[in-house]
């Protein structure tokens, strides 16, 4: 049996990472292809039919025409996501810089966690969707309208998971920064936020996706621009493709949010793999 030294042992193990890396990415684009191919043959055949949806192909060449034509919303495709994507990270921005402060000072300080919690469980359960007739009526139907509902469907996970990861630090750290004389306040800022942070990551991209989906909610009922409201009026002139293009484009901006995300997370977990 032939012996490797350690470095060649390291080479070989990174090279088989690699090519599962990129078998699992090539099987991944198959997968879609797969799925766009069924998808035309289905309209071609006439499986389906073109007044109920639009194929593939019909998608793309409206994906460049909207590109610089204004029907049937009103605006181009890019005024539309630039609408939707300034009220998004407007409003997911102060659910985590709020959020997440609140999440971990709630689970580490006992006086402060019976002071918010009443008020925290009394908004938890109402849904985001419910504040936007409020919320037209205090803001109209603006960027800050849009942003305030936003902004509550992306607050609760970032508060509970933020909560819950910091709730779950180690005793055992804790009991020794205690023995090594840190105050409560560098345990915390030390050992509790970043034990914290796995949960806060994945409270972070359950609020994404909430304030995506609120966000569509929000712009077909009370908006004239964004994603929301080119699907809304797809459905009011009975042009599914219009429809089609919206959710299409939606599911893109969600998955380059959640890249952005991952490549955020392992920055700043980067300690993980040491």
């Amino acid at each position: 049996m032939r012996n490797y030294s350690d470095a060649q042992r390291i080479e070989l193990v990174q090279k088989k990472k690699k090519k599962e890396t990129y078998f699992y990415t090539m099987l991944s684009i198959i997968g879609v292809l797969a799925f766009f191919l069924i998808w035309e043959l289905c309209m071609v055949t006439g499986l389906i039919s073109t007044k109920t949806l639009s194929a593939p192909t019909e998608i793309v060449k409206l994906f460049f025409l909207k590109l610089h034509d204004i029907a049937p919303d009103g605006a181009t495709l890019q005024v539309n996501v630039l609408a939707s994507l300034q009220v998004a990270l407007t409003g997911l921005g102060l659910a985590i810089v709020i959020g997440v402060p609140l999440g971990l000072l709630m689970g580490w300080y006992r006086g402060f966690d019976s002071f918010m919690r009443p008020i925290f469980e009394i908004i938890r359960p109402i849904p985001p969707v419910s504040w936007i007739p409020l919320t037209v009526v205090w803001l109209g139907i603006g960027l800050q309208a849009k942003a305030f509902i936003v902004f509550f469907a992306a607050f609760v996970p970032c508060v509970i998971n933020s909560y819950t990861g910091i709730r779950q630090t180690s005793e055992v750290l804790i009991n020794v920064a205690k023995t090594c004389g840190a105050s409560n306040f560098t345990i915390f800022r030390k050992i509790g936020i970043p034990s914290a942070m796995t949960m806060t990551f994945a409270g972070v991209r359950v609020a994404v996706g909430n304030a995506w989906a609120t966000l569509v909610a929000a712009e077909m009922l009370a908006s004239s621009s964004g994603l929301g409201y080119m699907i809304l009026m797809g459905r009011s002139f009975a042009r599914p493709d219009i429809i089609i293009l919206g959710i299409v484009v939606i599911g893109v901006i969600g998955v380059l949010f959640t890249c952005i995300l991952g490549m955020v997370e392992n920055k700043v977990l980067g300690w993980r793999k040491l």
